[in-house]
């Protein structure tokens, strides 16, 4: 087995559970983004130490659910599993409490962040642009009415606040630890 097919030379890419579509399509655009957002979280994930890596790590395989439900035709939809190819409610309210712990440790910023503080939340921040560009991608994937009922838009929108403040909760331990060290 090679890894090139030659499928793909015509501009057309496979979809998940089958069919073919255009690679310029508001499906591949938006899974395509999604996976440059595992990329790119990837970078974070190279650079953190525990326990950030692993929660990196977790957010890097959810990010496959969420590519594999954009990666699938309207018409084998019903095929998808709950948390294994459908994004689903539980996924998107479990990003929430992960959101306020870390508000409640380290605060709302009270200003506008320049990326840059630590390394690993310069790349947490470059991340979550990404995660905000996969979702503006996704919500012109859905309004094509190729996801009916999908919670793929709220999972990566509470994605992009969540990378936000893990970022900040990056930079107030490096900070601390060059103070402290």
């Amino acid at each position: 087995m090679k890894i090139y097919t030659k499928k793909g030379d015509d501009g057309s890419t496979g979809l998940f559970y089958g069919g073919r579509v255009s690679k310029s399509g508001s499906g591949p655009e938006a899974y395509g983004t999604v996976d440059e957002a595992v990329s790119a979280l990837g970078v974070a994930r190279s650079q953190a130490t525990e326990p950030l890596a692993s929660a990196i790590l977790a957010l890097q395989r959810q990010l496959f659910v969420v590519a594999a439900e954009l990666a699938t035709g309207a018409e084998n939809r019903a095929k998808l599993e709950p948390e294994v190819s459908l994004v689903t409610v539980e996924m998107v309210e479990a990003l929430e409490p992960l959101i306020d712990e870390i508000v409640e440790r380290v605060g709302m910023p009270t200003e506008f962040i320049v990326p840059g503080g630590s390394p690993v939340a310069a790349a947490l921040d470059a991340a979550r642009t990404v995660v905000r560009r996969a979702e503006r991608r996704a919500v012109a994937h859905s309004e094509s009415g190729a996801m009916a009922g999908s919670y793929v838009v709220p999972y990566l929108n509470r994605l992009a606040d969540l990378v936000y403040m893990l970022a900040r909760s990056a930079e107030g331990e490096w900070i601390s630890s060059k103070e402290n060290g």
